[in-house]
């Protein structure tokens, strides 16, 4: 089988579990091809031999995006937050005293250009007022206090790759950085956007990637951090979760079973810490405002 870049592709050891686009191909000096894999959907890289490699029919990747679309339709229901949010307040039913809302804002950091694509087209069905920048995860601590500096989020999103490594031997227990491919980037950039804004109600900030150090993340000032179980992410996850702080009422500590539910993962895959929204109520709206 002929295999190139940019073929979705699966595994045969894995059973053919998740979709992956190839990402590069390696050629060892005895002439045998590893295949660099980048998760179709899911924050995840990998490799394998080419023999362990089947690229997928076009029905059986529609199949697998229609699963995908139909559960985000179903977890990306808009309002809920933000009728709870506003629940019970009385209100003037006159024109001139008709309210507005301003949820709060979002940079996302992302290390893959297509996760971030797809996090974006996210952000803009659902309303959300989101900055995206593509910088590799290594990148990440270096430049992250100019982006808040820059854009001023209310929340900001720390993603991109991550995997556990397969090592043996001392220092490479689930509690060593080193057993994570790029989660002392993650960790590192947490810390230096801490520096900048101490509060976690003033700053929201979600950190993390497929199977990253959750414990580490969180030590470091993130809110919230995946993965706790060490799972697979969605490439959505952190948008998902970043819209539910986003639509809760300031005055709110958003509800984290909840919020955690609203991910494709669910709470093994991403945990946190109790988390004040960021929607912001206004009146009057002004009759110039379409």
């Amino acid at each position: 089988m002929d295999i190139k870049v940019g073929d979705i592709v699966a595994r045969k050891s894995y059973d053919y579990d998740i979709l992956f686009k190839v990402h590069d191909i390696v050629v060892r000096n005895d002439g045998s091809r590893i295949i660099c894999l980048k998760g179709l959907n899911y924050r995840l890289f990998a490799d394998a031999p080419e023999s362990d490699i089947i690229k997928m029919p076009m029905n059986k990747i529609n199949e697998e995006m229609h699963k995908f679309e139909k559960r985000l339709s179903k977890l990306a229901k808009p309002g809920i937050f933000r009728s709870a949010a506003m629940a019970g307040k009385l209100i003037p039913s006159r024109e001139e005293y008709s309210r507005y809302e301003l949820p709060g804002r979002v940079l996302h950091i992302d290390g893959d250009n297509d996760y971030l694509s797809m996090c974006m087209k996210y952000y803009k069905e659902q309303g959300i007022n989101a900055i995206g920048k593509l910088v590799p995860e290594a990148d990440q601590p270096g430049l992250i206090k100019s982006l808040l500096q820059a854009n001023n989020p209310d929340i900001v999103i720390i993603t991109g790759h991550d995997s556990m490594l397969k090592q043996e031997g001392k220092g490479t227990g689930t509690d060593s950085i080193d057993k994570y491919r790029n989660s002392k980037y993650f960790i590192e950039a947490v810390k230096e956007a801490r520096k900048y804004q101490q509060s976690l109600d003033e700053l929201v900030i979600i950190a993390g990637a497929c199977q990253s150090y959750y414990e580490g993340i969180l030590a470091a000032g993130a809110n919230f951090a995946s993965s706790p179980a060490r799972i697979l992410i969605h490439a959505l996850d952190p948008g998902m979760l970043s819209k539910q702080i986003a639509f809760t009422s300031i005055d709110r500590i958003a509800p984290i079973e909840e919020v955690l539910r609203g991910t494709m993962t669910g709470v093994k895959g991403i945990g946190g810490v109790q988390t004040r929204g960021k929607l912001r109520a206004g009146m009057p709206k002004s009759p110039y405002t379409p």
